[in-house]
């Protein structure tokens, strides 16, 4: 049975993600939902057109998560066409002045849990699936005040970069999407809005056109996806510009 698997399903993106799929892959069988709000999760299934669909409230941060997730990817032995990478977090505010735990959450979530999550689920992956990773505009230049979360995002890329070429043979690809601010709980969590005057300036993405670009670039085979002609040309302005002068600009 052909398997999409989203993490971070149950609001925001990961919703997006989901209703996009239904269109832009309707060979998907059955939706594997993982996020900690199981109720969300179960609203979400209604609305996915009579596809099976599995919720899993799990809490990515914690590590015993990937021990249920391996254990039902053995037993279940899914076809996964398409992994997204959803779940992740950003706080803002300068290291050693913000709370420890979350510098340390952003890692855990942004990094090992999306290092886990693909890891566990490459051995499923059929030739011609699908894996996206969501990254982020920060991941171009670390950015002073969010500096843990532009460092996990470049690894976000880096990585997406990495597993493409070593799912080459495989017939797998890996896409990192990298969208600019979007009015989602993100920076409400996160104590970002009305905090930053770069987000108040910044041009916001909408979440369902970035959902369904990142998809549809997807299924093309494509590396990276970046909405908005405003941050591509901020990510060629900050890939020319020496990262020493770049930083004194990209403070959040």
């Amino acid at each position: 049975m052909k398997t999409a698997i989203i993490t971070g399903a149950s609001a925001g993106m990961g919703r997006e993600f989901a209703l996009h799929a239904l269109r832009i892959f309707p060979e998907i069988e059955c939706f594997w939902l993982i996020a900690r709000r199981e109720g969300r999760l179960k609203e979400l299934a209604g609305d996915l057109g009579g596809k099976k669909v599995v919720c899993m409230s799990l809490d990515l941060c914690d590590e015993q998560s990937f021990d249920v997730l391996e254990e039902k990817l053995r037993d279940d032995k899914p076809e996964i066409a398409l992994l997204i990478n959803n779940a992740g977090c950003g706080y803002l505010g300068n290291v050693g002045e913000t709370p420890v735990d979350w510098q340390t959450r952003m890692t855990k979530l942004n990094v090992t849990a999306l290092t886990a999550v693909t890891s566990l689920c490459v051995p499923y992956m059929a030739r011609g699936g699908h894996i996206v990773n969501v990254s982020s505009i920060a991941s171009f230049c670390p950015n002073p005040r969010m500096t843990v979360y532009s460092s996990t995002k470049s690894y976000v890329s880096a990585f997406t970069r990495g597993i493409r070429e070593e799912l080459r043979a495989k017939g797998v690809t890996a896409t990192a999407v990298c969208p600019g601010p979007m009015d989602t709980e993100f920076i409400e969590v996160g104590k970002i809005k009305g905090h930053s005057k770069t987000f108040d300036i910044l041009p916001y993405c909408d979440p369902s056109s970035v959902a369904e670009g990142t998809l549809l670039s997807a299924k093309e085979g494509r590396a990276f996806y970046t909405p908005k002609a405003f941050y591509k040309l901020y990510k060629f302005v900050a890939k020319v510009t020496p990262q020493a002068l770049m930083v004194k600009f990209t403070k959040t």
